[in-house]
């Protein structure tokens, strides 16, 4: 039988109707309306706050070390500080500038348009300080609010098809998207940012984790119609997009969870009106599964990347010796990180380069890799300013630990034009670009496989991100005309699509 998540022509006529081409973007008639823009918190009216604990203790832990390294951790419980961390460097508000319409609360991971519609919720067991019970963490007075008393991590382990993190993990992790939240700027496209934001947020999760020495993974198969219920979501305004089962521990068996009622629990309205953009519910809904089994069919065996010969000149990466890179611990890390707004026309070395791409570039802990040592993206770079290596366009070879050459040149202007036409892209020091074979990814998981892909490249983003402002950099995401990025990148990216951009280089002052 076929399911729909089988039907992959739903998840390839949502990414094709949702390309940037010159039409879709210079004869848009959408305007952004200021006086109905949505306010950028979760409030919910009637719900008491239980404040988290201040006083976050670092965790020592130097930022290059956490990102993508071989996991190092205890078989333990996180402690209540521990959770308060993992969400303050996650999703929680770093700067506040205060601008003539009013304040701007900046958050700890990069959201395109600064929108911030990615919600954290919580689902945990009693431990010292919290009682057993699934919660919405309040980014705004740092508070968590109890939607539901009791365990109900037996749920979780039911909708996930019993997978073994979540089956012994002490606290769960949900993040979701509220569509309307990003969708005011964006329209139907902003279903492919639900993936690049919680990618980012995962980025940040994954590394203080393993700041942290806790386990950490990210669970993207799941049931998702109980998770929905279980947090009292309108599916068709906001939904589950992740699980990220914390901590380990295999000697506590957790019960089955009782019964999931309709709580009814009245929200602060996002703003005054709000328009709805069916496709990007419809996307969700032929990416969604509906059994269990379903589910565990999903995990581990990702598809291969092609093996081929290598055609141009490889550049091996190069990397300072140890005791030069940087030692600033991952949490000033994530606090001290922002995204350019201006690069100026100035170089990065190869080195730096060589760090950003090892770092990130690392597999991600996740269901559907299993513990393969594989990526559904390959990243693309084009390079403008970067000392030891000529100007052109380049794939990165994982494979080899080498920078493939396509073509040398100066392709700024192109890099420019590739990013709807804005300067961020021709005055970045290099362009990296993830791409995929989206239907080798299809073949594989289905319509699933399109959240997949998406959450993966904003993932190894949000690593890149932490490797540039580690080293003093700067970056920022970009969108990009997508028929035109893979045209750009061929014959070698022929057949691929585009799922991130990122743009990385020595900022420069804001005019």
């Amino acid at each position: 039988m076929t399911t729909r998540n089988r039907d992959i022509a739903a998840a390839w006529g949502y990414h094709t109707a949702t390309n940037h081409t010159e039409r879709s973007v210079y004869n848009s008639s959408h305007h952004m309306d200021f006086d109905n823009q949505p306010r950028p918190f979760k409030i919910y009216r009637d719900l008491e706050a239980v404040t988290l604990p201040s006083g976050l203790e670092p965790s020592g832990t130097l930022a290059l070390d956490c990102l993508g390294s071989a996991p190092t951790h205890e078989h333990r419980a996180p402690t209540l500080l521990e959770l308060a961390g993992l969400m303050h460097h996650a999703a929680g508000i770093t700067k506040v500038r205060e601008f003539p319409g009013g304040k701007m609360y900046f958050r700890a991971a990069a959201c395109t348009g600064a929108l911030y519609h990615i919600e954290l919720y919580l689902v945990c067991g009693d431990m010292p300080g919290l009682p057993a019970g699934a919660y919405h963490f309040g980014p705004q007075d740092f508070a968590l609010r109890r939607l539901r008393e009791g365990d109900y991590r037996g749920l979780l382990v039911e909708a996930t098809g019993g997978e073994p993190s979540v089956a012994q993990a002490p606290a769960v992790f949900i993040l979701t998207s509220v569509f309307w939240r990003n969708a005011w700027k964006y329209q139907a496209r902003a279903y492919r940012h639900s993936y690049w934001d919680s990618g980012t947020v995962l980025a940040n999760l994954l590394s203080t984790g393993r700041g942290y020495k806790l386990p950490i993974k990210v669970v993207a198969s799941f049931v998702d119609e109980p998770v929905n219920r279980l947090l009292d979501l309108d599916d068709r305004k906001e939904v589950a997009l992740q699980l990220v089962p914390v901590g380990e521990t295999p000697e506590h068996t957790i019960a089955p969870a009782p019964p999931v009622s309709s709580l009814g629990l009245e929200v602060e309205p996002y703003s005054r009106r709000q328009v709805d953009y069916p496709a990007m519910a419809e996307a969700h809904a032929a990416t969604s599964l509906d059994s269990p089994q379903e589910v565990s069919e999903l995990w581990g065996k990702p598809p291969s990347l092609a093996v081929y010969e290598s055609q141009g000149r490889l550049f091996p990466l190069s990397y300072p010796p140890a005791e030069e890179l940087p030692q600033d611990a991952i949490e000033d890390v994530i606090l001290r990180r922002g995204s350019s707004r201006r690069f100026r026309r100035s170089p990065i070395t190869f080195q730096q380069l060589s760090i950003m791409l090892d770092r990130a570039a690392r597999p991600v802990p996740a269901d559907f890799l299993g513990d393969a040592d594989a990526t559904l993206n390959q990243l693309y770079l084009i390079v403008n300013d970067v000392a030891g290596l000529p100007s052109g366009s380049f794939v990165y070879r994982r494979d080899l630990g080498t920078l493939e050459q396509l073509e040398e040149g100066d392709f700024r202007d192109q890099a420019g034009r590739l990013d709807l036409g804005q300067e961020l892209s021709a005055d970045a020091s290099v362009n990296v670009y993830s791409l995929t074979d989206l239907n080798a990814v299809l073949e594989r998981y289905g319509n699933r496989g399109y959240r997949m892909a998406q959450m993966e490249a904003s993932i190894t983003a949000g690593r890149l991100y932490l490797a540039a402002y580690a080293q003093r950099l700067g970056a920022t995401g970009l969108t990009f005309f997508d028929d035109e990025v893979t045209e750009f990148f061929s014959p070698h990216a022929a057949g691929k699509s585009v799922m991130f951009l990122l743009a990385v280089g020595r900022p420069g002052r804001r005019g």
